[in-house]
């Protein structure tokens, strides 16, 4: 196995967390409860974690830019096309498996 510079590795990253967002772009009907109840995180987690980067770095962006980079639009858009009412099901496994308790 070929080892990796820090460059590569970097560049590999980034093109691996392009194409989980080009993913959850394509999967709207995937809602980001059900990711939470299988994965423990979701569209707004990795929005969360890219502002977090961002910040660290001195770059300060909001929570609606940050949203807006992983939802591919405004995230009140993405809501009100493709975000439904959490189901008494989802909401129960929800609060079983929450990982921010």
């Amino acid at each position: 196995m070929t080892a990796l510079t820090k460059e590569q590795q970097t560049e590999f990253e980034a093109a691996a967390f392009r194409r989980l967002v080009a993913h959850l772009r394509e999967r709207p009907d995937v809602q980001n409860i059900d990711l939470m109840n299988l994965a423990g995180f979701c569209r707004n987690c990795l929005s969360n974690w890219y502002r977090e980067a961002a910040e660290a770095e001195g770059v300060e962006i909001s929570k609606d830019q940050s949203r807006e980079i992983v939802y591919g639009m405004p995230f009140e858009e993405w809501k009100s096309l493709h975000q439904k009412e959490a189901t008494t099901e989802q909401k129960a496994a929800f609060e079983i498996n929450n990982p921010h308790k």
